[in-house]
């Protein structure tokens, strides 16, 4: 049989999915409910990107579907089975600071920079040119080999419920959206809002906080919080002064603007991932921390000393829920969503990363009476369950030889904290694209993706997908 250089036909379009690659970054495929219709249930800038994978799938030769706004596939090949690569369009708000627009995707020393960059678009291309290579190789497939692509990966996973309810489950495949090797165990994912029970005409303290406000997503760590207190003029240069000296001691960045009687605390942290929400720092509890130290009305001070409880601690120990096992490490805590108002008390949103063995109820339990304790019930709860599969599985063994083939590397079984598509699969991996020793940009500012490792992970998913499927 002839040996195919894979990386020599991924140079061949190196241009070509540069171009691609760029054009599909710079749609702004953010979730948005305003421009939410019929058929773009998730906002224009996602089905827009939706629209444009479609379209130039279709003037590649494969089979397209639009699965009514809420997802879509790129299919090629024939035979009973179905090869799964599951991706997705959508990404996080782009946020504050960047270097350059965050949709412009800019080459810069060998990186291209953009939201969705890392996280998932440039591994969705990664993975379409991958097909299309195989494709017009003309290799022989006795399975058929379809990229799904969902719209909502990154809030509620509305797009592959909805997909699968009406299409095809594969029987085994690949999400191109989290680490290289092979992640073969996901934990589960816990979205909870706690929301304030008010107290009848609470009142006291020197200090009435008006408004708090920091975070948009439960799986993001917030970069930015917002207070604004009121009260005496004197009491307000003395907060000022406080502020000045949390921020020194805490190494945290903010700035306060004083009125007459009220005072506007802003505090900078810095975003990340809630997998592991000791990559970023957050800004909501810094802000609470602060407020805590503060004689504030009897509401106030209830929703900031829970909030003071949750601070520095991702592991979940001051709330009596610390847990870890073998196969995939350490509950996480992440507090995406704060905020409070007078008129209408506080709401709490947490995202927990639950380990493979951990018992659930009695965590959510346990979240609960400590909760109480500040006057809080719970308002959502949702949950995904974790995700693991034998490490013998022909799909594993498949992927780590075509690995180790390719990068001369040995292929680990790696756990995340992380939630990926490979866990709507009966047997479903996360493959991918980011290599062992390369710094995880994704949520964060200035995001990215290495040229070179692009086109490396093309080829090995190019391979992969032929040995998958041959």
């Amino acid at each position: 049989m002839t040996t195919i250089h894979w990386m020599e036909e991924v140079m061949k379009r190196k241009e070509a999915l540069l171009r691609d690659t760029r054009q599909l970054l710079q749609i702004p495929s953010v979730l948005d409910e305003t421009s939410a219709t019929e058929k773009a249930p998730f906002g224009k800038g996602i089905d827009d990107a939706l629209q444009f994978l479609l379209r130039i799938g279709h003037e590649e030769g494969f089979s397209v579907k639009n699965v009514d706004g809420f997802a879509g596939h790129v299919e090629m090949g024939s035979g009973e089975e179905l090869l799964g690569i599951l991706c997705h369009v959508d990404v996080v708000p782009p946020g504050d600071g960047w270097t350059s627009d965050p949709f412009a995707a800019e080459i810069r020393d060998g990186k291209i920079y953009a939201r969705g960059a890392i996280d998932d678009k440039g591994p969705t291309m990664a993975a379409f040119y991958a097909m299309k290579i195989v494709k017009e190789l003309g290799l022989p497939l006795s399975k058929r080999v379809r990229m799904i692509i969902g719209t909502d990966e990154e809030s509620d996973w509305r797009c592959v419920d909805y997909y699968f309810q009406h299409e095809e489950m594969p029987s085994m495949g690949f999400a191109p959206d989290a680490d290289f090797p092979i992640i073969y165990a996901e934990k589960g994912i816990v979205d909870l809002a706690l929301q304030q029970t008010r107290t009848s005409g609470s009142d006291g303290g020197e200090l009435m906080l008006q408004s708090f406000r920091s975070g948009r997503r439960y799986n993001m760590v917030p970069d930015a919080a917002e207070a604004i207190l009121h009260g005496t003029h004197e009491r307000i240069v003395a907060v000022e002064q406080q502020f000045q000296r949390f921020l020194a001691e805490n190494d945290v960045k903010g700035k306060a603007v004083m009125q007459a009687e009220t005072i506007t605390l802003q505090f900078e942290g810095v975003s990340a991932h809630a997998m592991e929400p000791e990559h970023g720092k957050n800004a909501g509890l810094y802000a609470a921390s602060f407020l805590a130290t503060l004689s504030l009305d009897e509401d106030a001070r209830s929703f900031v000393q829970l909030l003071e409880r949750l601070h520095s601690d991702s592991r979940g120990k001051k709330l009596g829920i610390a847990y870890r096992d073998d196969i995939t490490g350490d509950l996480t805590v992440n507090v995406g969503i704060m905020s409070y108002t007078k008129a209408d008390g506080g709401t709490i949103g947490i995202n927990l990363r639950i380990p493979v063995t951990n018992n659930i109820e009695e965590t959510k339990q346990t979240i609960e009476a400590v909760a109480a304790q500040y006057g809080f019930s719970t308002k959502h709860f949702s949950y995904s369950k974790p995700h693991h599969v034998d490490k013998n599985h022909p799909l594993i063994q498949t992927l780590q030889r075509v690995y180790e083939e390719r990068t001369g590397e040995r292929a680990e079984l790696l756990s995340i904290g992380g939630g990926t598509y490979a866990r709507s699969l009966q047997a479903g991996v996360a493959f991918g694209p980011l290599f062992p020793g390369r710094p995880d940009v994704a949520h964060q500012k200035d995001e990215y993706i290495i040229i070179d490792d692009l086109l490396k992970a093309t080829a090995i998913y190019a391979q992969a997908i032929y040995e998958l499927a041959k």
